[in-house]
């Protein structure tokens, strides 16, 4: 009865493969059986479970399902929604964990699996010990455990209808992508005053408008063209299983994790004056100095959602945010991110606001800076690469910040270098004051780069 995971899909974050390739029932089965062997051996046997539209969706959630009773845990599945959904119902419902089957922002043939465990992050070397939990599987010999279904949706979504407390009704256009958010958005914004667009609510596991990743601008094109032909105050997209938010303004322009952070955090520091405000070594420099002019405590993070939200949790922080849209709220909520939640919150501020989204974003220092340059580099090179940049950069006395790669300030401004913990990629980015200043931080980290083997992409 033991199995072996094809190596690939045991990953920093969760487990993610393509279905029909490397991921298969069987190996759903498997995760299902290791998860409740872990769980069991932590003194737990409660289990929610989820899933989101994916065609191979449901397959993978009953051979999850099934796995899960083999081994004698009790489930609760609660159908089909978006992976915050899922997070919600380990927080509420009494259980000792949960399971998202999901494929997250990933093409339509991918599929995997996000965990919660104890009411904690489960990651790193968590996923690796389940491959291993795994391999010594023997014939289950106790009692099956008892699988339920509890109908959570009109919950949640009444819960996320309860923050907002606005006072003027706003125009917003919504576009979940056809993804796992496709149902919540629907009941959620007829909770809501204001006049509410929706595209591409239909959840569609084929994604047939266009994919369902928020950090491309080409996937926001519908969303723009609809708030201006609408005339709406602001357009909010999901990934597709709805942990990430994507935002455009009145005028069309997209607003990064980074700069919708600082919308959060001034509405968050009038109630924990002083706290530390949590964002990843992608954001702008902008959003660091801001926290401190707010009155906050801006806390440099490694970059990684489970390692966010770990780290949300250690500090006691009220929010925390990265670059890629996963955007965790304390203040209110339960630490786990929740782009719908989000949403609300953002809509609650506007809905109060002297200041339209859009002037809230003129108003922000002007800096220029180039996207998440992303760059192949083996698996077996990419750690060393940036220890050898390092290292460079320690002789040559530089002011680094090196808790995730290396994060350089230069007068003309800062320039990021870490390896991707999922791919075998570098991860670049840079940003100045000035187009020349922005030019000459290129110049540099390519130079750095060049005497490793590697060359920049151009941005």
């Amino acid at each position: 009865m033991s199995h072996d995971f094809d190596p690939t899909i045991l990953r920093e974050y969760d487990i993610r493969g393509i279905v029909g390739q490397t991921l298969s029932a069987a190996d759903a089965q498997a995760v299902g059986r290791a998860y409740a062997v872990t769980l069991a051996e932590a003194g737990g046997h409660r289990v929610a479970v989820g899933y989101d539209g994916r065609l191979t969706s449901p397959e993978l959630e009953a051979a999850l399902v099934d796995g899960l009773g083999m081994e004698g845990a009790d489930v609760m599945r609660i159908g089909r929604g978006p992976t915050p959904m899922l997070y919600y119902a380990a927080a509420t419902l009494g259980v000792d964990g949960g399971v998202m089957v999901t494929g997250s922002h990933n093409p339509p043939d991918h599929n995997g699996f996000k965990f919660v465990f104890q009411g904690k992050s489960f990651f790193g070397a968590s996923i690796q010990r389940l491959g291993e939990t795994a391999r010594r599987l023997e014939t289950p010999g106790g009692p099956r455990g008892r699988i339920e279904e509890h109908a959570i949706r009109d919950d949640y979504v009444a819960r996320l209808a309860r923050d907002y407390r606005g006072d003027r009704p706003l125009t917003v256009a919504w576009d979940p992508g056809n993804g796992a958010t496709g149902e919540v958005v629907q009941q959620l914004t007829a909770r809501l005053p204001g006049k509410h667009l929706l595209l591409n609510e239909t959840i569609d596991g084929t994604f047939p408008a266009h994919h369902p990743d928020p950090t491309i601008p080409e996937n926001l094109v519908q969303l723009q063209q609809a708030v201006a032909r609408e005339r709406c105050d602001l357009g909010i997209a999901f990934d597709g299983d709805g942990d990430r938010i994507g935002v455009v303004d009145s005028q069309g322009r997209i607003l990064w994790g980074d700069q919708l952070m600082v919308v959060l955090a001034r509405d968050v520091l009038t109630r924990h004056p002083g706290a530390p405000i949590l964002a990843d070594v992608k954001a702008s420099q902008v959003l660091f100095d801001e926290i401190a002019r707010m009155g906050g405590r801006p806390v440099m993070a490694v970059t990684g959602h489970s390692l966010i939200k770990a780290k949300l949790a250690e500090m006691s922080a009220p929010l925390a945010g990265e670059m890629s849209g996963h955007i965790f709220f304390a203040d209110g909520f339960y630490g786990f991110d929740d782009a719908a939640y989000v949403a609300v919150r953002l809509l609650d501020i506007l809905s109060r606001a002297r200041l339209s989204l859009a002037e809230m974003r003129d108003r922000l220092p002007a800096v220029v800076n180039t996207p998440e340059l992303r760059f192949p580099c083996p698996e077996n090179r990419k750690f060393e690469v940036v220890r050898e940049v390092r290292e460079r950069l320690r002789q040559a006395k530089a002011e680094v910040t090196d808790i995730d790669g290396v994060r350089v300030r230069t007068p003309d401004g800062w320039w990021l270098l870490r390896a991707s913990n999922t791919q075998a990629v570098l991860v670049a980015r840079a940003e100045s004051s000035t187009a020349e200043g922005l030019a000459r931080l290129k110049q540099e980290l390519a130079a750095k780069l060049a005497a490793s083997g590697v060359q920049l992409p151009d941005s």
